[in-house]
Protein backbone atom coordinates (compact mmCIF):
# COMPACT_ATOMS: atom_id res chain seq x y z
CA UNK A 1 0.00 0.00 0.00
CA UNK A 2 0.95 3.40 -0.98
CA UNK A 3 2.02 5.29 2.37
CA UNK A 4 -0.33 8.36 3.41
CA UNK A 5 0.48 11.96 2.72
CA UNK A 6 -0.50 14.79 4.03
CA UNK A 7 -0.78 16.43 1.14
CA UNK A 8 -0.70 15.76 -2.92
CA UNK A 9 2.77 17.25 -3.46
CA UNK A 10 4.12 14.07 -2.26
CA UNK A 11 1.32 11.37 -2.67
CA UNK A 12 3.21 8.43 -3.99
CA UNK A 13 0.70 6.12 -6.28
CA UNK A 14 2.74 2.98 -5.40
CA UNK A 15 2.76 -0.22 -7.46
CA UNK A 16 -0.99 0.93 -8.84
CA UNK A 17 -2.18 2.52 -11.43
CA UNK A 18 -3.70 5.85 -10.25
CA UNK A 19 -5.99 7.76 -12.20
CA UNK A 20 -4.42 11.09 -11.11
CA UNK A 21 -0.68 10.65 -10.71
CA UNK A 22 1.05 8.60 -13.21
CA UNK A 23 4.13 8.50 -10.31
CA UNK A 24 4.96 10.25 -7.02
CA UNK A 25 4.32 13.92 -7.46
CA UNK A 26 4.19 13.75 -11.35
CA UNK A 27 0.18 14.36 -12.14
CA UNK A 28 -1.10 12.98 -15.22
CA UNK A 29 -1.74 15.69 -17.52
CA UNK A 30 -5.73 16.11 -17.40
CA UNK A 31 -5.04 16.46 -13.90
CA UNK A 32 -2.51 18.81 -13.66
CA UNK A 33 -4.52 22.12 -12.56
CA UNK A 34 -6.63 20.45 -9.98
CA UNK A 35 -3.64 19.37 -8.23
CA UNK A 36 -2.51 22.55 -8.03
CA UNK A 37 -5.01 24.05 -6.95
CA UNK A 38 -5.00 21.24 -3.99
CA UNK A 39 -1.93 21.78 -2.93
CA UNK A 40 -2.22 25.59 -2.86
CA UNK A 41 -4.74 25.41 -0.23
CA UNK A 42 -3.50 22.67 2.12
CA UNK A 43 -4.27 19.86 3.28
CA UNK A 44 -6.33 22.01 6.28
CA UNK A 45 -8.46 23.52 3.93
CA UNK A 46 -9.25 20.51 1.90
CA UNK A 47 -10.46 18.97 5.05
CA UNK A 48 -12.66 22.10 6.00
CA UNK A 49 -14.06 21.53 2.81
CA UNK A 50 -14.22 18.03 2.91
CA UNK A 51 -16.44 18.15 5.86
CA UNK A 52 -18.55 20.63 4.75
CA UNK A 53 -19.45 18.67 1.66
CA UNK A 54 -20.32 15.69 3.56
CA UNK A 55 -22.54 18.30 5.42
CA UNK A 56 -24.19 19.51 2.72
CA UNK A 57 -25.07 16.13 1.55
CA UNK A 58 -26.52 15.16 4.61
CA UNK A 59 -28.79 18.61 4.73
CA UNK A 60 -29.77 17.71 1.01
CA UNK A 61 -30.96 14.06 2.27
CA UNK A 62 -28.53 11.91 0.28
CA UNK A 63 -29.28 8.74 1.75
CA UNK A 64 -29.77 4.70 1.04
CA UNK A 65 -30.59 2.30 3.49
CA UNK A 66 -28.72 -1.42 4.12
CA UNK A 67 -30.92 -4.15 3.95
CA UNK A 68 -30.36 -6.29 7.40
CA UNK A 69 -28.74 -2.94 9.31
CA UNK A 70 -30.01 -3.70 12.99
CA UNK A 71 -29.98 0.22 13.23
CA UNK A 72 -32.70 0.52 10.53
CA UNK A 73 -31.62 3.88 9.68
CA UNK A 74 -31.03 5.61 6.67
CA UNK A 75 -27.04 6.59 6.09
CA UNK A 76 -25.57 9.32 4.32
CA UNK A 77 -24.10 8.23 0.95
CA UNK A 78 -20.07 8.72 2.19
CA UNK A 79 -18.61 11.20 -0.32
CA UNK A 80 -14.96 12.28 -1.12
CA UNK A 81 -13.63 15.50 -1.78
CA UNK A 82 -10.93 14.94 -4.73
CA UNK A 83 -12.42 13.64 -7.91
CA UNK A 84 -11.25 11.23 -10.97
CA UNK A 85 -10.71 12.85 -13.96
CA UNK A 86 -11.04 11.22 -17.36
CA UNK A 87 -9.17 12.95 -20.17
CA UNK A 88 -11.47 13.55 -23.32
CA UNK A 89 -10.22 11.45 -25.74
CA UNK A 90 -10.34 8.49 -23.53
CA UNK A 91 -14.19 9.47 -22.86
CA UNK A 92 -14.48 9.51 -26.72
CA UNK A 93 -13.97 5.88 -27.02
CA UNK A 94 -15.56 4.43 -23.64
CA UNK A 95 -18.89 5.92 -25.06
CA UNK A 96 -18.03 4.58 -28.59
CA UNK A 97 -17.64 1.03 -26.50
CA UNK A 98 -20.87 1.49 -24.49
CA UNK A 99 -22.90 2.56 -27.30
CA UNK A 100 -22.08 -0.66 -29.05
CA UNK A 101 -22.30 -3.18 -26.09
CA UNK A 102 -26.08 -1.59 -25.38
CA UNK A 103 -26.89 -2.15 -28.99
CA UNK A 104 -25.75 -5.61 -28.89
CA UNK A 105 -27.61 -6.43 -25.54
CA UNK A 106 -30.82 -4.86 -26.72
CA UNK A 107 -30.51 -6.65 -29.80
CA UNK A 108 -29.78 -10.07 -27.71
CA UNK A 109 -33.36 -9.76 -25.47
CA UNK A 110 -35.03 -8.98 -28.20
CA UNK A 111 -34.09 -12.53 -29.78
CA UNK A 112 -34.19 -14.39 -27.27
CA UNK A 113 -37.96 -13.65 -26.37
CA UNK A 114 -38.04 -13.90 -29.88
CA UNK A 115 -37.05 -15.89 -32.69
CA UNK A 116 -34.21 -16.96 -30.17
CA UNK A 117 -31.60 -17.49 -33.25
CA UNK A 118 -28.13 -17.08 -31.22
CA UNK A 119 -29.77 -20.19 -29.62
CA UNK A 120 -30.41 -22.09 -32.71
CA UNK A 121 -26.97 -20.97 -34.26
CA UNK A 122 -25.29 -22.57 -31.10
CA UNK A 123 -23.59 -18.95 -29.92
CA UNK A 124 -24.71 -19.58 -26.29
CA UNK A 125 -26.00 -22.90 -25.01
CA UNK A 126 -29.72 -22.81 -24.82
CA UNK A 127 -29.81 -24.40 -21.33
CA UNK A 128 -27.77 -21.46 -19.90
CA UNK A 129 -30.29 -19.32 -21.37
CA UNK A 130 -33.28 -20.86 -20.10
CA UNK A 131 -31.91 -21.50 -16.62
CA UNK A 132 -31.58 -17.87 -15.89
CA UNK A 133 -32.94 -16.15 -12.65
CA UNK A 134 -33.42 -13.44 -15.32
CA UNK A 135 -35.22 -14.93 -18.25
CA UNK A 136 -38.93 -15.28 -17.96
CA UNK A 137 -40.77 -17.07 -19.96
CA UNK A 138 -43.90 -14.74 -19.87
CA UNK A 139 -42.10 -12.61 -21.68
CA UNK A 140 -42.07 -14.70 -25.14
CA UNK A 141 -43.06 -12.93 -27.91
CA UNK A 142 -43.20 -9.36 -26.09
CA UNK A 143 -42.93 -6.53 -28.41
CA UNK A 144 -42.06 -3.44 -26.57
CA UNK A 145 -42.54 0.05 -27.66
CA UNK A 146 -39.65 0.92 -30.38
CA UNK A 147 -38.09 -1.96 -29.83
CA UNK A 148 -36.51 -0.81 -27.10
CA UNK A 149 -35.87 -2.97 -23.72
CA UNK A 150 -33.07 -1.49 -21.72
CA UNK A 151 -33.77 1.70 -21.73
CA UNK A 152 -31.63 2.59 -18.51
CA UNK A 153 -28.04 0.68 -18.18
CA UNK A 154 -25.37 1.14 -15.86
CA UNK A 155 -22.73 -0.55 -16.77
CA UNK A 156 -19.46 -0.78 -14.47
CA UNK A 157 -16.15 -0.52 -15.66
CA UNK A 158 -12.85 -1.09 -13.96
CA UNK A 159 -9.58 -0.23 -15.08
CA UNK A 160 -6.83 -2.54 -14.26
CA UNK A 161 -3.19 -2.01 -13.74
CA UNK A 162 -2.16 -2.72 -17.34
CA UNK A 163 -4.24 0.96 -17.76
CA UNK A 164 -6.77 -1.16 -20.03
CA UNK A 165 -10.95 -0.51 -18.64
CA UNK A 166 -12.27 -3.84 -18.75
CA UNK A 167 -16.47 -3.76 -18.32
CA UNK A 168 -17.51 -5.97 -15.05
CA UNK A 169 -20.79 -6.35 -14.98
CA UNK A 170 -24.09 -5.13 -16.96
CA UNK A 171 -26.71 -3.29 -14.55
CA UNK A 172 -30.14 -3.77 -17.06
CA UNK A 173 -32.79 -4.03 -14.00
CA UNK A 174 -32.95 -1.19 -11.77
CA UNK A 175 -29.73 0.17 -12.09
CA UNK A 176 -29.20 2.69 -8.85
CA UNK A 177 -26.23 5.37 -8.09
CA UNK A 178 -27.22 8.38 -10.82
CA UNK A 179 -28.85 10.75 -8.23
CA UNK A 180 -25.65 10.61 -6.58
CA UNK A 181 -23.39 11.41 -9.12
CA UNK A 182 -25.99 14.45 -9.86
CA UNK A 183 -26.25 15.36 -6.03
CA UNK A 184 -22.14 15.25 -6.00
CA UNK A 185 -21.60 17.68 -8.98
CA UNK A 186 -23.87 20.08 -7.54
CA UNK A 187 -21.38 19.72 -4.09
CA UNK A 188 -18.43 20.12 -5.98
CA UNK A 189 -19.20 23.18 -8.29
CA UNK A 190 -19.38 24.82 -5.13
CA UNK A 191 -16.72 23.48 -3.79
CA UNK A 192 -13.47 23.94 -5.99
CA UNK A 193 -15.61 26.77 -7.97
CA UNK A 194 -12.17 27.83 -9.83
CA UNK A 195 -10.92 24.89 -10.85
CA UNK A 196 -13.89 23.51 -12.06
CA UNK A 197 -14.54 26.34 -14.67
CA UNK A 198 -11.37 26.46 -15.76
CA UNK A 199 -10.96 22.75 -16.53
CA UNK A 200 -14.13 22.88 -18.83
CA UNK A 201 -15.78 19.88 -17.50
CA UNK A 202 -18.73 18.13 -19.31
CA UNK A 203 -22.28 18.94 -17.73
CA UNK A 204 -23.93 16.22 -16.35
CA UNK A 205 -26.96 18.10 -14.89
CA UNK A 206 -29.45 17.35 -17.88
CA UNK A 207 -29.31 13.56 -16.85
CA UNK A 208 -33.06 14.15 -15.73
CA UNK A 209 -34.63 15.57 -18.64
CA UNK A 210 -32.62 12.82 -21.06
CA UNK A 211 -34.39 10.31 -19.04
CA UNK A 212 -38.04 11.97 -19.25
CA UNK A 213 -37.25 12.16 -23.11
CA UNK A 214 -36.81 8.85 -22.97
CA UNK A 215 -39.42 7.43 -21.28
CA UNK A 216 -41.41 10.11 -23.41
CA UNK A 217 -40.37 8.32 -26.47
CA UNK A 218 -41.85 5.12 -25.58
CA UNK A 219 -45.21 7.03 -24.61
CA UNK A 220 -48.17 5.03 -26.30
CA UNK A 221 -49.65 7.76 -29.21
CA UNK A 222 -51.66 9.82 -26.78
CA UNK A 223 -51.26 13.62 -26.49
CA UNK A 224 -49.70 14.92 -22.98
CA UNK A 225 -48.67 11.24 -21.76
CA UNK A 226 -48.73 10.65 -17.93
CA UNK A 227 -44.99 9.33 -16.41
CA UNK A 228 -44.58 7.88 -13.15
CA UNK A 229 -42.02 6.67 -11.21
CA UNK A 230 -42.96 3.42 -9.32
CA UNK A 231 -41.54 2.45 -6.18
CA UNK A 232 -41.25 -0.30 -3.84
CA UNK A 233 -41.50 2.49 -1.02
CA UNK A 234 -39.45 4.33 1.97
CA UNK A 235 -37.77 1.02 3.00
CA UNK A 236 -36.19 0.73 -0.13
CA UNK A 237 -32.81 1.20 0.03
CA UNK A 238 -32.81 3.25 -2.81
CA UNK A 239 -35.75 5.15 -2.20
CA UNK A 240 -33.71 9.04 -2.00
CA UNK A 241 -33.07 8.27 -5.45
CA UNK A 242 -36.66 7.18 -6.65
CA UNK A 243 -37.97 10.60 -4.86
CA UNK A 244 -34.96 12.48 -6.39
CA UNK A 245 -35.68 11.68 -10.09
CA UNK A 246 -39.36 11.94 -9.86
CA UNK A 247 -38.97 15.62 -8.21
CA UNK A 248 -36.55 16.14 -10.92
CA UNK A 249 -38.67 15.24 -13.67
CA UNK A 250 -41.68 16.80 -12.65
CA UNK A 251 -43.42 13.53 -12.51
CA UNK A 252 -45.25 11.40 -9.90
CA UNK A 253 -44.00 9.14 -7.54
CA UNK A 254 -45.90 6.17 -7.29
CA UNK A 255 -46.00 2.73 -5.17
CA UNK A 256 -48.35 -0.23 -6.45
CA UNK A 257 -51.20 0.28 -3.96
CA UNK A 258 -51.45 4.03 -6.06
CA UNK A 259 -52.31 2.01 -9.26
CA UNK A 260 -55.29 0.19 -10.85
CA UNK A 261 -56.10 -1.20 -13.98
CA UNK A 262 -59.73 0.08 -14.64
CA UNK A 263 -61.48 -0.03 -18.08
CA UNK A 264 -58.23 -1.76 -19.72
CA UNK A 265 -56.02 0.78 -18.87
CA UNK A 266 -53.44 1.70 -15.46
CA UNK A 267 -54.53 4.47 -13.71
CA UNK A 268 -53.49 6.25 -10.26
CA UNK A 269 -55.72 7.21 -7.79
CA UNK A 270 -55.43 11.50 -7.22
CA UNK A 271 -57.11 13.88 -5.26
CA UNK A 272 -59.16 14.23 -8.52
CA UNK A 273 -60.07 10.99 -8.91
CA UNK A 274 -58.25 8.34 -11.60
CA UNK A 275 -55.95 9.85 -13.85
CA UNK A 276 -54.02 7.18 -17.24
CA UNK A 277 -50.71 6.46 -16.67
CA UNK A 278 -48.62 5.77 -20.07
CA UNK A 279 -45.46 5.14 -18.93
CA UNK A 280 -44.13 3.69 -15.93
CA UNK A 281 -40.25 4.25 -15.06
CA UNK A 282 -39.67 0.87 -12.29
CA UNK A 283 -37.70 0.60 -9.81
CA UNK A 284 -38.82 -2.56 -8.84
CA UNK A 285 -37.64 -5.97 -10.07
CA UNK A 286 -39.63 -7.49 -12.78
CA UNK A 287 -41.33 -10.33 -10.75
CA UNK A 288 -42.79 -8.06 -8.30
CA UNK A 289 -44.75 -6.04 -11.24
CA UNK A 290 -48.07 -8.34 -11.56
CA UNK A 291 -48.77 -10.92 -8.99
CA UNK A 292 -51.42 -12.64 -11.49
CA UNK A 293 -48.38 -13.48 -13.56
CA UNK A 294 -45.02 -13.64 -11.84
CA UNK A 295 -44.99 -13.67 -7.74
CA UNK A 296 -48.39 -14.09 -6.50
CA UNK A 297 -47.33 -12.45 -3.03
CA UNK A 298 -46.01 -9.36 -4.46
CA UNK A 299 -47.49 -6.43 -2.71
CA UNK A 300 -45.31 -3.92 -4.28
CA UNK A 301 -47.11 -4.04 -8.06
CA UNK A 302 -50.39 -4.11 -9.58
CA UNK A 303 -52.93 -7.20 -10.71
CA UNK A 304 -53.15 -7.44 -14.52
CA UNK A 305 -50.74 -4.65 -15.22
CA UNK A 306 -48.78 -7.42 -17.26
CA UNK A 307 -51.35 -7.74 -20.03
CA UNK A 308 -52.16 -4.18 -20.28
CA UNK A 309 -48.37 -3.82 -21.23
CA UNK A 310 -48.29 -6.60 -23.39
CA UNK A 311 -51.32 -4.53 -24.98
CA UNK A 312 -49.28 -1.87 -25.44
CA UNK A 313 -51.64 0.51 -23.12
CA UNK A 314 -49.08 1.08 -21.44
CA UNK A 315 -45.17 1.69 -21.61
CA UNK A 316 -42.59 0.47 -18.98
CA UNK A 317 -38.81 1.22 -18.66
CA UNK A 318 -37.05 -1.38 -18.45
CA UNK A 319 -38.73 -3.17 -19.89
CA UNK A 320 -40.01 -6.78 -18.56
CA UNK A 321 -37.14 -9.53 -19.09
CA UNK A 322 -34.12 -7.61 -19.26
CA UNK A 323 -32.83 -9.36 -15.96
CA UNK A 324 -32.14 -12.09 -18.67
CA UNK A 325 -28.81 -9.74 -19.34
CA UNK A 326 -27.98 -8.67 -15.92
CA UNK A 327 -26.97 -13.09 -15.66
CA UNK A 328 -23.25 -13.05 -14.64
CA UNK A 329 -23.21 -15.99 -16.77
CA UNK A 330 -24.75 -14.81 -20.31
CA UNK A 331 -22.05 -11.45 -19.00
CA UNK A 332 -19.69 -13.47 -20.57
CA UNK A 333 -21.07 -14.07 -23.65
CA UNK A 334 -21.67 -10.31 -24.29
CA UNK A 335 -18.53 -10.05 -26.59
CA UNK A 336 -19.99 -12.80 -28.90
CA UNK A 337 -23.37 -10.76 -29.20
CA UNK A 338 -21.57 -7.80 -30.26
CA UNK A 339 -19.29 -10.45 -33.02
CA UNK A 340 -23.12 -12.17 -33.57
CA UNK A 341 -25.19 -9.35 -34.13
CA UNK A 342 -22.81 -6.21 -34.85
CA UNK A 343 -20.04 -7.88 -36.87
CA UNK A 344 -17.74 -6.23 -34.33
CA UNK A 345 -15.16 -6.75 -31.98
CA UNK A 346 -15.68 -5.53 -28.47
CA UNK A 347 -14.16 -2.36 -27.83
CA UNK A 348 -14.61 -2.59 -24.18
CA UNK A 349 -12.97 -6.21 -23.04
CA UNK A 350 -14.98 -8.24 -20.30
CA UNK A 351 -12.86 -9.39 -17.24
CA UNK A 352 -11.57 -12.58 -18.31
CA UNK A 353 -14.18 -15.24 -16.63
CA UNK A 354 -14.25 -18.63 -15.99
CA UNK A 355 -17.62 -20.44 -16.33
CA UNK A 356 -18.24 -23.16 -13.57
CA UNK A 357 -21.05 -25.01 -15.14
CA UNK A 358 -18.31 -26.12 -17.67
CA UNK A 359 -15.94 -28.96 -16.32
CA UNK A 360 -13.11 -28.31 -16.74
CA UNK A 361 -13.25 -24.67 -15.90
CA UNK A 362 -14.91 -25.44 -13.40
CA UNK A 363 -12.10 -27.71 -12.28
CA UNK A 364 -9.75 -24.77 -12.86
CA UNK A 365 -11.93 -22.91 -10.50
CA UNK A 366 -11.64 -24.97 -7.35
CA UNK A 367 -7.79 -25.59 -7.71
CA UNK A 368 -7.42 -22.23 -7.38
CA UNK A 369 -10.12 -20.55 -5.68
CA UNK A 370 -7.24 -18.57 -3.22
CA UNK A 371 -6.39 -16.88 -6.38
CA UNK A 372 -9.91 -15.76 -7.61
CA UNK A 373 -13.04 -13.86 -7.46
CA UNK A 374 -15.66 -16.03 -7.32
CA UNK A 375 -19.83 -14.55 -7.97
CA UNK A 376 -22.72 -15.64 -7.75
CA UNK A 377 -24.25 -15.11 -11.33
CA UNK A 378 -27.50 -13.03 -9.82
CA UNK A 379 -26.28 -11.12 -6.56
CA UNK A 380 -25.33 -7.92 -6.43
CA UNK A 381 -24.34 -5.37 -4.16
CA UNK A 382 -21.06 -7.38 -3.19
CA UNK A 383 -23.03 -10.40 -2.15
CA UNK A 384 -22.74 -13.50 -2.94
CA UNK A 385 -19.10 -13.53 -3.77
CA UNK A 386 -15.45 -14.82 -2.14
CA UNK A 387 -12.44 -12.97 -2.69
CA UNK A 388 -10.03 -16.11 -2.44
CA UNK A 389 -7.24 -13.86 -1.35
CA UNK A 390 -8.71 -12.68 1.60
CA UNK A 391 -11.04 -15.32 2.85
CA UNK A 392 -9.66 -18.23 5.06
CA UNK A 393 -9.24 -22.20 4.25
CA UNK A 394 -12.29 -22.54 5.85
CA UNK A 395 -14.75 -19.83 4.20
CA UNK A 396 -12.63 -21.31 0.78
CA UNK A 397 -13.59 -24.52 1.22
CA UNK A 398 -17.24 -23.69 2.04
CA UNK A 399 -17.68 -21.93 -1.05
CA UNK A 400 -16.63 -24.61 -3.21
CA UNK A 401 -19.35 -26.62 -1.56
CA UNK A 402 -21.96 -24.04 -2.88
CA UNK A 403 -20.27 -24.30 -6.22
CA UNK A 404 -19.81 -27.65 -7.02
CA UNK A 405 -23.98 -27.87 -5.72
CA UNK A 406 -25.10 -25.41 -8.11
CA UNK A 407 -22.15 -24.67 -10.67
CA UNK A 408 -24.08 -22.84 -13.00
CA UNK A 409 -24.80 -20.26 -10.05
CA UNK A 410 -21.10 -19.11 -10.48
CA UNK A 411 -18.23 -17.48 -12.15
CA UNK A 412 -14.96 -16.75 -11.04
CA UNK A 413 -12.77 -13.91 -12.14
CA UNK A 414 -8.36 -13.40 -12.01
CA UNK A 415 -8.49 -10.91 -9.15
CA UNK A 416 -7.64 -7.72 -10.82
CA UNK A 417 -5.55 -4.60 -9.78
CA UNK A 418 -8.43 -1.88 -9.52
CA UNK A 419 -6.94 1.67 -10.08
CA UNK A 420 -6.71 4.49 -7.11
CA UNK A 421 -7.46 7.75 -6.76
CA UNK A 422 -6.44 10.31 -3.78
CA UNK A 423 -8.99 10.32 -1.30
CA UNK A 424 -9.46 11.88 1.99
CA UNK A 425 -12.87 10.98 2.93
CA UNK A 426 -12.92 7.91 5.77
CA UNK A 427 -9.12 8.26 6.29
CA UNK A 428 -9.02 8.08 10.38
CA UNK A 429 -6.31 10.55 11.09
CA UNK A 430 -7.32 13.20 8.00
CA UNK A 431 -4.49 12.29 6.16
CA UNK A 432 -4.56 11.41 1.60
CA UNK A 433 -3.97 7.80 0.99
CA UNK A 434 -5.14 5.56 -2.93
CA UNK A 435 -8.10 3.96 -2.75
CA UNK A 436 -9.27 1.31 -5.24
CA UNK A 437 -12.47 2.90 -7.56
CA UNK A 438 -15.01 1.36 -10.11
CA UNK A 439 -16.54 3.27 -12.69
CA UNK A 440 -20.52 3.16 -13.43
CA UNK A 441 -21.69 5.41 -16.14
CA UNK A 442 -25.37 5.70 -17.23
CA UNK A 443 -26.65 5.23 -20.86
CA UNK A 444 -29.67 5.87 -22.00
CA UNK A 445 -31.61 4.61 -24.65
CA UNK A 446 -34.22 6.29 -26.07
CA UNK A 447 -34.76 8.31 -29.91
CA UNK A 448 -30.93 7.60 -29.56
CA UNK A 449 -28.46 6.01 -26.98
CA UNK A 450 -27.33 8.70 -24.67
CA UNK A 451 -24.49 8.63 -22.27
CA UNK A 452 -23.74 10.82 -19.10
CA UNK A 453 -20.02 12.16 -19.39
CA UNK A 454 -18.04 9.93 -16.47
CA UNK A 455 -20.52 8.49 -14.51
CA UNK A 456 -20.55 7.12 -10.69
CA UNK A 457 -17.18 6.70 -9.04
CA UNK A 458 -17.84 4.71 -6.44
CA UNK A 459 -14.81 3.94 -4.22
CA UNK A 460 -13.18 1.21 -1.28
CA UNK A 461 -13.01 3.71 1.70
CA UNK A 462 -11.95 1.09 3.80
CA UNK A 463 -7.97 0.57 2.96
CA UNK A 464 -6.80 -1.86 0.69
CA UNK A 465 -10.44 -3.06 0.31
CA UNK A 466 -11.53 -3.95 -3.14
CA UNK A 467 -15.14 -3.58 -2.58
CA UNK A 468 -16.64 -0.36 -3.58
CA UNK A 469 -20.18 -0.75 -2.70
CA UNK A 470 -22.04 1.38 -0.38
CA UNK A 471 -24.00 -1.09 1.34
CA UNK A 472 -19.97 -2.74 2.47
CA UNK A 473 -18.46 0.54 3.39
CA UNK A 474 -17.96 2.28 -0.18
CA UNK A 475 -18.39 5.69 -0.64
CA UNK A 476 -18.74 7.65 -4.03
CA UNK A 477 -16.34 10.68 -5.71
CA UNK A 478 -17.83 13.01 -8.50
CA UNK A 479 -16.05 11.96 -11.89
CA UNK A 480 -14.91 14.57 -14.33
CA UNK A 481 -14.55 14.58 -17.83
CA UNK A 482 -12.46 17.04 -19.83
CA UNK A 483 -14.06 18.70 -22.86
CA UNK A 484 -10.96 18.87 -24.43
CA UNK A 485 -8.54 16.08 -25.35
CA UNK A 486 -5.86 15.40 -22.82
CA UNK A 487 -3.89 11.89 -22.32
CA UNK A 488 -4.40 10.47 -19.01
CA UNK A 489 -1.17 8.90 -19.54
CA UNK A 490 0.92 12.10 -18.82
Amino acid sequence: MAETTMNLANYDPGDFYDEIFISKGQPRSPAQQLVERINAIGINELQQRQQSASNTLFRLGVTFNVYGDEQGAERVMPFDIIPRIIAGTEWNRIEQGLRQRIHALNLFIADVYGEQKIIKDRVIPEELILSAAGYLPACRELRPPQGIWCHVTGTDLVRHSDGVMYVLEDNLRCPSGVSYLLENRRVMKSTFPQVFNKMQIRPVEDYPSSLLETLLHIAPPVPDPTVVVLTPGIYNSAYFEHSFLAQQMGVQLVEGRDLVIQDGYLKMRTTKGFQRVDVIYRRIDDVFIDPLVFRPDSLLGVAGLYEVYRQGRVAIANALGTGVADDKVIYAYVPEMIKYYLGESAILPNVPTYLCWEPQQLEYVLQNLHQLVVKSANESGGYGMLIGSQASTAEREQFAEKIKAKPRNYIAQPVLSLSRVPTLAGSPDGQIDGCHVDLRPYILYGKEIMITPGGLTRVALKRGSLVVNSSQGGGSKDTWVLHNGGNSGG
